[in-house]
């Protein structure tokens, strides 16, 4: 086979019409054509997002969250002209997209609404922001940080560093605890017992020390200490602190936790065991009847 035989050869197959819509024919090159101009599109996309991401948006000193969103929906928007421009650059027009989306239409109605619904609650999400990148959340009573947002799910990183993909939908349709919306300081309560023999006076000074002498509780809005309730064998005390980033606070309890000890034992404040009074009665004898017995005969 000469050079010039090989080359009508691939003409004809890249000119091969696969299938017509709208009387407008569609061929092995058209679509070889369409899959480069959306690849193009796609690479563009990614790339403005990351520009945007790490450079531009950064001088703006706009925070992670808007950063994130405002990138995010960029590159949705290029690759959406990118899709526009990539059918109408091999001849389908608009109206020809009618036509497209109809048939995609039947086959979201038959198996792809779990895809179509975390696809819109993605653009919920962006849009209105209930989470944003960086926000620490519980969702299906997982705990972790929002990582990425993508189109079809979400990232969650957990505390223990392990990364979980959890549908668009769920943080749209489920119930989402985010602790870090809008604000990320958080009150933490730490609850604990000291012996009805305890001065109370001592006692509250002695946890007030305890979050004062703490460099990650706030000063403002200032420590409380609570008398909660009383309870069988103590006080039921409460120590509400502020701490300036919900994510810290399992690091901050622990610390609060072993500075009560610590004072605890300083100011001779005890921290009381559980405790049950047991009363016992002395035995009563109790009649006992008892019948005679037969005579034997």
């Amino acid at each position: 086979m000469t050079i010039q035989e090989l080359f009508t050869y691939i003409k004809e197959i890249l000119n091969f019409q696969l299938f017509r819509i709208n009387e407008i024919p569609v061929t092995v090159s058209s679509i070889l054509l369409f899959l480069m101009m959306l690849t193009f599109f796609i690479i563009l996309g990614v790339f403005v997002r990351r520009q945007l991401s790490n450079r531009v948006l950064k001088r703006f000193k706009i925070d992670s969250g808007t950063s994130y969103t405002l990138s995010r929906i960029s590159q949705y928007l290029i690759i959406t002209i990118g899709v526009l421009v990539s059918f109408n650059f091999v001849g389908i027009n608009l109206s020809s997209l009618t036509v497209i989306f109809g048939l995609l239409s039947v086959g979201i109605g038959f198996g792809l609404q779990n895809v179509t619904s975390n696809f819109i609650s993605g653009l919920i999400i962006l849009f209105e922001r209930p989470i944003s990148v960086g926000d620490r959340v519980i969702v299906n009573e997982i705990e972790g940080d929002v990582m990425e947002i993508n189109i079809r799910s979400t990232m969650v990183r957990t505390v223990n560093n392990i990364s979980i993909i959890v549908p668009n939908s769920a943080f749209v349709s489920e119930d989402v605890v985010n602790y870090s919306h809008g604000d990320p300081t958080y009150r933490l309560d730490i609850n604990v017992g000291v012996s009805y023999n305890s001065d109370l006076d001592t006692v509250l000074k002695a946890l007030k020390e305890v979050a004062d002498h703490n460099e990650s509780v706030m000063r403002r809005p200032e420590a409380e200490v609570h008398l909660v309730e009383f309870g069988e064998s103590s006080w039921n005390m409460q120590l509400r602190a502020w701490i300036a980033d919900v994510k810290f606070y399992p690091k901050v309890r622990n610390e609060l936790n072993q500075a009560i000890v610590r004072t605890f034992r300083k100011y001779d404040i005890e921290i009381p065991f559980p405790q049950r009074d047991l009363h016992m009665r002395s035995s009563v004898s109790l009649p006992i009847s008892s019948s005679e017995p037969n005579s034997k005969e």
